[in-house]
C-alpha cells in the first residue's frame, strides 16, 4: 500500500511538472504565441469564410511552427511570413467570392481565459498573430500557435488537439 501511495505521489508531481505553469498568469503570457482570426462581420457568410481562412492559415503555418523549438523562434518565423499569411487569407477569400482583403500582424493582445482539453490559459495579454478579414469587426476564432495546442494538419483535414495533453499521455503511457 505504501508503494502504491509513493507511486501516486510521484505521478502527481510529474503531472504538475509536465503542465509546468499552465495557468500561472504572467509565465503563461510569456511562453505562448496565440493566433486570432477576426471575421469581417457577424453575417453567416463572413463567419463561414472565417473558418475556411482559419483552415488555410493553419495548414500553411503547421510545418513552420512544428519546426520551431521556442516561442521566440516561432515568433521570428511567423514574422518573416506575415505577407504570405495575408496572401493565403486573401487567396481563400477570393476563392470564395469575397472582395475584401486580409491583414496579418504580430502584436500583444488581451485574451480571456481559455480551456484546451486539460490545459487552461489564464486571461491576460499575449503575443499573437492577428489575421483580420475585411473590417475585422465580426466574431473571431483564437487558439495557441506555439506551442501548437490546437492544431495539426493531415491529409487536408484540420485536427484540433492539445500538444501538452499528448506529452502527458505519452509520459504516463
Amino acid at each position: 500500500m505504501k508503494k502504491f501511495a509513493f507511486v501516486l505521489i510521484l505521478a502527481v508531481i510529474a503531472f504538475s511538472v509536465a503542465l509546468g505553469g499552465l495557468g500561472s498568469g504572467e509565465r503563461a503570457e510569456t511562453e505562448y504565441l496565440r493566433v486570432h482570426i477576426r471575421a469581417n462581420s457577424n453575417s453567416e457568410e463572413d463567419q463561414n469564410v472565417k473558418y475556411k481562412v482559419r483552415d488555410a492559415v493553419v495548414e500553411f503555418l503547421t510545418p513552420t511552427v512544428a519546426a520551431c523549438e521556442s516561442k521566440e523562434e516561432a515568433y521570428a518565423a511567423i514574422n518573416e511570413k506575415l505577407s504570405v499569411i495575408a496572401a493565403v487569407a486573401d487567396k481563400t477569400l477570393r476563392a470564395n467570392g469575397y472582395q475584401y482583403g486580409a491583414r496579418a500582424s504580430l502584436r500583444r493582445e488581451e485574451f480571456p481565459t481559455r480551456v484546451y482539453e486539460n490545459a487552461t490559459l489564464e486571461a491576460g495579454v499575449y503575443d499573437a498573430l492577428i489575421v483580420e478579414l475585411g473590417t475585422g469587426t465580426g466574431d473571431n476564432w483564437w487558439c495557441v500557435v506555439y506551442p501548437p495546442l490546437c492544431f495539426t494538419a493531415g491529409n487536408g483535414n484540420i485536427v484540433y488537439k492539445s500538444k501538452i495533453a499528448e506529452i502527458v499521455r505519452k509520459f504516463f503511457g
